[in-house]
């Protein structure tokens, strides 16, 4: 247990370094396309077609067309490099899938068109109760309960044998073709991915606080803002 807390507290710590210098990082990059003669922030109001607004309107348009990309092509490596690691039938995602949405929830999900849910409760069937599931995996429940506000989920798939072998390995759905798809999920040592996400790490936490800052920038640049007003004003 107190190693798997010494996990969750180097990847916070390695996240908020990152995070720090991926914020001067973009703030340079949004200095570097200001205009010149352009006083304050670029998150003020400033007058429509002055340097400013042009300015703001660079900025939107840098996120857009040359980070976001930059970020898709370094994430797609990512899971290219995958193609290298290989499952080697540990079992612990057949036995101890977890969910933030109940049973319920997810049925829900999938009638109104939700492919992952669709899949996803077509496989794995929810644990009677959290007692079930902290048989498979004590450490990991513990941990959970430990750091996390909301209600966790957790579920299993029948198609194990007595070997923990899929049984229906050759027609398995594509989530459990594609897992681990997250670089930042917590995987055990058993898992035949866990080195491919202590490689990729790295570069998948600085691609995540990029698309963070970014989000923060579309928010608080008010052009957004002004065009939903002004269309409130068109359908006035």
């Amino acid at each position: 247990m107190e190693e798997l807390s010494n996990k969750i507290n180097n990847i916070k710590k390695r996240y908020r370094d990152i995070f720090l210098k991926t914020v001067d990082a973009i703030h340079a990059r949004v200095e570097e396309i200001r205009p010149s003669g352009v006083e304050g922030d670029v998150f003020d109001k400033f007058e429509e077609n002055s340097k400013g607004k042009q300015w703001q309107r660079a900025v939107l348009d840098m996120f857009e067309n040359d980070i976001c990309h930059e970020i898709y092509r370094k994430w797609n490596e990512i899971l290219e490099y995958r193609k290298n690691f290989h499952c080697n039938g540990c079992a612990t995602c057949c036995n101890l899938a977890c969910s933030e949405f109940s049973p319920e929830e997810l049925k829900e999900k999938a009638k109104n068109g939700d492919k992952f849910a669709a899949q996803f409760t077509k496989i794995f069937v929810p644990y009677n109760s959290v007692q079930e599931a902290e048989m498979i995996y004590p450490e990991y429940l513990k941990l959970l309960s430990d750091t996390l506000d909301e209600d966790v989920y957790f579920y299993h798939c029948p198609m194990l044998d007595d070997c923990k072998r899929c049984s229906a390995y050759e027609n398995r759905p594509e989530i459990c073709r594609v897992f681990p798809d997250n670089p930042l999920s917590i995987l055990p040592e058993s898992c035949g991915f866990y080195q491919w996400r202590l490689e990729v790490e790295p570069v998948a936490l600085m691609l995540h606080s990029m698309v963070e800052i970014i989000d923060y920038y579309k928010q608080k640049i008010p052009i957004l803002e002004e065009r939903m007003a002004r269309g409130q004003e068109d359908r006035l």
